[in-house]
Protein backbone atom coordinates (compact mmCIF):
# COMPACT_ATOMS: atom_id res chain seq x y z
CA UNK A 1 0.00 0.00 0.00
CA UNK A 2 1.47 3.42 -1.29
CA UNK A 3 0.97 5.77 1.70
CA UNK A 4 2.93 8.66 1.17
CA UNK A 5 1.34 11.42 3.20
CA UNK A 6 -0.69 10.14 6.09
CA UNK A 7 1.33 6.82 6.86
CA UNK A 8 2.48 6.33 10.64
CA UNK A 9 6.19 7.65 10.49
CA UNK A 10 5.31 10.88 8.36
CA UNK A 11 5.24 14.52 10.12
CA UNK A 12 3.21 12.80 13.28
CA UNK A 13 0.49 15.31 14.57
CA UNK A 14 -1.62 15.20 17.70
CA UNK A 15 -4.97 15.23 16.01
CA UNK A 16 -7.23 17.58 13.76
CA UNK A 17 -7.93 21.39 15.20
CA UNK A 18 -11.27 22.30 15.22
CA UNK A 19 -11.71 25.48 16.85
CA UNK A 20 -10.83 25.64 20.26
CA UNK A 21 -10.89 21.74 20.18
CA UNK A 22 -8.59 18.62 18.81
CA UNK A 23 -9.74 15.55 18.01
CA UNK A 24 -6.69 12.95 18.88
CA UNK A 25 -4.77 14.04 20.98
CA UNK A 26 -5.38 11.71 23.49
CA UNK A 27 -8.99 12.35 24.71
CA UNK A 28 -11.99 11.04 23.55
CA UNK A 29 -14.58 13.93 21.87
CA UNK A 30 -18.19 13.30 21.31
CA UNK A 31 -19.67 14.63 18.03
CA UNK A 32 -23.68 14.50 17.98
CA UNK A 33 -26.97 16.07 16.57
CA UNK A 34 -29.62 15.07 14.30
CA UNK A 35 -29.25 12.87 10.81
CA UNK A 36 -31.07 16.07 9.41
CA UNK A 37 -31.51 19.17 9.99
CA UNK A 38 -35.48 19.60 10.15
CA UNK A 39 -36.06 23.17 11.30
CA UNK A 40 -34.77 26.04 13.43
CA UNK A 41 -36.71 24.94 16.77
CA UNK A 42 -35.24 21.66 16.26
CA UNK A 43 -31.07 21.87 15.44
CA UNK A 44 -31.33 24.88 17.96
CA UNK A 45 -32.01 23.03 20.76
CA UNK A 46 -30.40 19.82 19.77
CA UNK A 47 -27.18 22.24 19.64
CA UNK A 48 -27.44 23.26 23.10
CA UNK A 49 -28.50 19.96 24.70
CA UNK A 50 -25.42 17.85 23.26
CA UNK A 51 -23.18 20.98 24.41
CA UNK A 52 -24.29 21.19 27.98
CA UNK A 53 -23.91 17.61 27.98
CA UNK A 54 -20.20 18.00 26.89
CA UNK A 55 -20.62 17.04 23.33
CA UNK A 56 -17.59 19.19 21.41
CA UNK A 57 -19.25 19.48 18.02
CA UNK A 58 -22.56 19.57 16.34
CA UNK A 59 -23.75 17.29 13.63
CA UNK A 60 -26.35 17.49 11.13
CA UNK A 61 -27.06 17.43 7.29
CA UNK A 62 -28.67 20.19 5.20
CA UNK A 63 -27.86 17.97 2.22
CA UNK A 64 -28.84 14.34 2.46
CA UNK A 65 -28.18 10.78 0.37
CA UNK A 66 -30.55 8.74 0.59
CA UNK A 67 -31.01 5.38 -1.20
CA UNK A 68 -35.32 6.39 -2.04
CA UNK A 69 -34.99 9.21 -4.51
CA UNK A 70 -38.58 9.92 -2.37
CA UNK A 71 -37.07 10.15 1.08
CA UNK A 72 -36.23 13.67 2.73
CA UNK A 73 -33.41 14.80 1.12
CA UNK A 74 -32.79 17.54 3.96
CA UNK A 75 -33.40 21.42 3.58
CA UNK A 76 -30.21 22.72 1.25
CA UNK A 77 -29.47 25.66 1.60
CA UNK A 78 -31.89 26.88 4.31
CA UNK A 79 -30.44 23.92 6.41
CA UNK A 80 -26.89 25.66 6.13
CA UNK A 81 -28.26 28.81 7.18
CA UNK A 82 -29.99 26.73 10.30
CA UNK A 83 -26.87 24.76 11.30
CA UNK A 84 -25.27 28.41 11.30
CA UNK A 85 -26.99 29.88 13.36
CA UNK A 86 -27.38 26.64 15.98
CA UNK A 87 -23.82 26.68 16.12
CA UNK A 88 -23.39 30.25 16.88
CA UNK A 89 -26.66 30.12 19.36
CA UNK A 90 -24.76 27.40 21.10
CA UNK A 91 -21.38 28.23 20.41
CA UNK A 92 -20.28 25.03 19.36
CA UNK A 93 -18.63 24.07 16.25
CA UNK A 94 -20.37 22.45 13.49
CA UNK A 95 -19.63 19.15 10.68
CA UNK A 96 -21.80 19.05 8.15
CA UNK A 97 -21.82 16.83 4.78
CA UNK A 98 -20.98 18.13 0.84
CA UNK A 99 -21.73 16.26 -1.12
CA UNK A 100 -20.85 17.42 -4.52
CA UNK A 101 -17.53 18.98 -5.86
CA UNK A 102 -19.80 21.70 -7.17
CA UNK A 103 -20.64 22.41 -3.11
CA UNK A 104 -17.78 23.02 -1.31
CA UNK A 105 -17.29 26.63 -1.96
CA UNK A 106 -20.75 27.70 -0.99
CA UNK A 107 -20.99 25.09 2.06
CA UNK A 108 -17.26 26.44 3.05
CA UNK A 109 -18.14 29.24 5.32
CA UNK A 110 -21.20 27.57 7.08
CA UNK A 111 -19.13 24.86 8.66
CA UNK A 112 -16.34 23.67 10.95
CA UNK A 113 -15.53 20.89 9.28
CA UNK A 114 -16.58 18.93 6.11
CA UNK A 115 -18.26 15.35 6.47
CA UNK A 116 -17.54 13.40 2.83
CA UNK A 117 -20.41 10.75 3.68
CA UNK A 118 -20.22 6.91 2.91
CA UNK A 119 -21.41 6.99 -0.27
CA UNK A 120 -19.35 9.45 -1.69
CA UNK A 121 -16.01 7.93 -0.07
CA UNK A 122 -14.70 7.01 -3.45
CA UNK A 123 -16.01 10.23 -5.54
CA UNK A 124 -12.53 11.03 -6.03
CA UNK A 125 -13.54 14.36 -7.57
CA UNK A 126 -15.11 15.69 -4.68
CA UNK A 127 -11.92 14.08 -2.58
CA UNK A 128 -9.99 16.36 -4.66
CA UNK A 129 -12.10 18.95 -4.14
CA UNK A 130 -11.87 19.22 -0.36
CA UNK A 131 -8.36 18.47 -0.14
CA UNK A 132 -7.69 21.72 -1.78
CA UNK A 133 -9.27 23.85 0.73
CA UNK A 134 -7.41 24.23 4.55
CA UNK A 135 -10.86 22.89 6.28
CA UNK A 136 -10.80 19.70 8.48
CA UNK A 137 -12.37 17.13 7.07
CA UNK A 138 -14.53 14.02 8.24
CA UNK A 139 -14.10 10.90 5.68
CA UNK A 140 -16.65 8.33 6.58
CA UNK A 141 -15.44 4.56 5.74
CA UNK A 142 -17.45 3.56 2.48
CA UNK A 143 -20.04 0.79 3.26
CA UNK A 144 -18.39 -1.99 1.23
CA UNK A 145 -14.65 -0.30 1.60
CA UNK A 146 -11.49 -2.37 2.73
CA UNK A 147 -9.51 -0.53 5.26
CA UNK A 148 -6.66 -0.17 2.33
CA UNK A 149 -9.46 1.87 0.03
CA UNK A 150 -10.61 3.75 3.60
CA UNK A 151 -6.84 5.09 3.72
CA UNK A 152 -6.30 5.55 -0.13
CA UNK A 153 -9.11 7.78 0.37
CA UNK A 154 -7.81 10.01 2.99
CA UNK A 155 -4.48 10.01 1.05
CA UNK A 156 -6.27 11.45 -2.16
CA UNK A 157 -7.20 14.33 -0.24
CA UNK A 158 -3.93 14.42 2.17
CA UNK A 159 -1.86 14.30 -1.82
CA UNK A 160 -4.22 18.03 -2.34
CA UNK A 161 -2.59 19.21 0.23
CA UNK A 162 -4.91 18.74 3.22
CA UNK A 163 -4.41 15.66 6.02
CA UNK A 164 -6.29 17.85 8.87
CA UNK A 165 -8.26 14.28 8.11
CA UNK A 166 -10.29 12.63 10.73
CA UNK A 167 -11.54 8.43 9.84
CA UNK A 168 -15.00 7.43 10.87
CA UNK A 169 -15.32 3.78 10.79
CA UNK A 170 -19.14 3.77 10.56
CA UNK A 171 -20.22 0.11 9.76
CA UNK A 172 -19.81 -2.15 6.68
CA UNK A 173 -22.34 -4.43 4.86
CA UNK A 174 -22.21 -8.40 5.19
CA UNK A 175 -24.76 -10.65 5.55
CA UNK A 176 -26.00 -9.83 9.27
CA UNK A 177 -29.45 -8.68 8.74
CA UNK A 178 -30.00 -7.97 12.62
CA UNK A 179 -28.15 -4.76 12.52
CA UNK A 180 -27.89 -2.11 9.93
CA UNK A 181 -24.61 -2.27 9.21
CA UNK A 182 -21.65 -4.69 10.75
CA UNK A 183 -19.33 -2.49 12.67
CA UNK A 184 -15.73 -3.21 11.96
CA UNK A 185 -14.53 -2.28 15.45
CA UNK A 186 -11.05 -3.69 14.64
CA UNK A 187 -10.76 -1.47 11.77
CA UNK A 188 -10.03 0.79 14.58
CA UNK A 189 -6.46 -0.35 15.82
CA UNK A 190 -4.97 -1.06 12.30
CA UNK A 191 -6.13 2.43 11.04
CA UNK A 192 -3.95 3.84 13.94
CA UNK A 193 -1.37 1.97 13.42
CA UNK A 194 -0.73 2.53 9.63
CA UNK A 195 -2.17 5.91 9.65
CA UNK A 196 -1.12 9.57 11.46
CA UNK A 197 -5.15 10.44 11.21
CA UNK A 198 -7.22 10.58 14.40
CA UNK A 199 -10.29 7.42 14.05
CA UNK A 200 -13.76 8.07 15.53
CA UNK A 201 -16.26 5.81 15.17
CA UNK A 202 -19.97 6.07 14.51
CA UNK A 203 -22.36 3.63 16.32
CA UNK A 204 -25.15 5.10 15.12
CA UNK A 205 -24.55 4.26 11.23
CA UNK A 206 -22.87 1.56 12.48
CA UNK A 207 -25.59 -0.41 14.33
CA UNK A 208 -28.91 0.94 13.22
CA UNK A 209 -30.63 0.14 16.39
CA UNK A 210 -30.59 2.63 19.28
CA UNK A 211 -30.01 0.03 22.18
CA UNK A 212 -26.73 -0.70 20.59
CA UNK A 213 -25.08 2.79 20.93
CA UNK A 214 -24.25 3.01 24.52
CA UNK A 215 -22.61 -0.36 24.53
CA UNK A 216 -20.71 0.19 20.84
CA UNK A 217 -19.71 3.59 22.35
CA UNK A 218 -17.74 1.79 25.13
CA UNK A 219 -16.91 -0.66 22.85
CA UNK A 220 -15.29 2.32 20.75
CA UNK A 221 -13.44 3.70 23.47
CA UNK A 222 -11.74 0.14 24.82
CA UNK A 223 -10.72 -0.46 21.01
CA UNK A 224 -8.36 3.12 20.99
CA UNK A 225 -11.13 5.54 19.17
CA UNK A 226 -10.89 9.07 19.91
CA UNK A 227 -14.35 9.73 19.96
CA UNK A 228 -17.78 8.90 19.02
CA UNK A 229 -20.42 10.25 16.29
CA UNK A 230 -23.82 9.39 17.45
CA UNK A 231 -27.15 11.18 16.51
CA UNK A 232 -29.47 12.92 18.54
CA UNK A 233 -33.18 14.26 18.10
CA UNK A 234 -35.35 15.80 20.90
CA UNK A 235 -38.24 13.14 19.30
CA UNK A 236 -36.87 10.32 18.26
CA UNK A 237 -40.16 8.47 16.61
CA UNK A 238 -40.50 12.08 14.38
CA UNK A 239 -37.12 12.54 13.15
CA UNK A 240 -37.36 12.62 9.35
CA UNK A 241 -34.35 10.33 8.70
CA UNK A 242 -32.94 7.72 10.64
CA UNK A 243 -35.29 7.58 13.62
CA UNK A 244 -34.44 4.32 14.64
CA UNK A 245 -31.11 4.84 15.45
CA UNK A 246 -31.10 8.14 17.20
CA UNK A 247 -31.02 9.08 20.83
CA UNK A 248 -33.52 10.64 22.70
CA UNK A 249 -31.86 13.95 24.97
CA UNK A 250 -32.28 11.33 27.90
CA UNK A 251 -30.88 8.53 26.07
CA UNK A 252 -27.80 11.02 25.22
CA UNK A 253 -27.54 12.13 28.58
CA UNK A 254 -26.97 8.59 29.37
CA UNK A 255 -24.66 7.92 27.01
CA UNK A 256 -22.78 10.68 28.36
CA UNK A 257 -22.24 10.19 32.25
CA UNK A 258 -21.61 6.53 31.26
CA UNK A 259 -18.59 7.75 28.80
CA UNK A 260 -17.55 9.43 32.07
CA UNK A 261 -17.93 6.64 34.33
CA UNK A 262 -15.43 4.75 32.59
CA UNK A 263 -13.79 7.20 30.11
CA UNK A 264 -10.16 7.22 32.38
CA UNK A 265 -10.05 3.89 32.88
CA UNK A 266 -10.19 3.12 29.33
CA UNK A 267 -7.79 5.97 28.62
CA UNK A 268 -4.86 4.58 30.57
CA UNK A 269 -5.55 0.90 29.77
CA UNK A 270 -5.11 1.72 26.53
CA UNK A 271 -2.32 3.62 26.85
CA UNK A 272 0.48 0.95 25.96
CA UNK A 273 -1.59 -0.69 23.21
CA UNK A 274 -1.74 1.36 20.59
Amino acid sequence: MDIRYIAKDVDKNKGVKIKDIIIGNGDFTIIAGPCSVENSEMIISTAQHVKSMGAAMLRGGAFKPRTSPYSFQGLKEEGLDLLKSASEKANIPVVSEVMDPRDVERIYNYVDMFQIGSRNMQNFSLLKEVGRTDKPILLKRGMAATIEDFIMAAEYMAAEGNDKIILCERGIRTFENMTRNTLDLAAVPILKKLCKLPVIVDPSHGTGVRDLVLPMSLAALAVGADGIMVEVHPDPACALSDADQSLSFDDFEALIKRINQVKEHFLDIREGCL
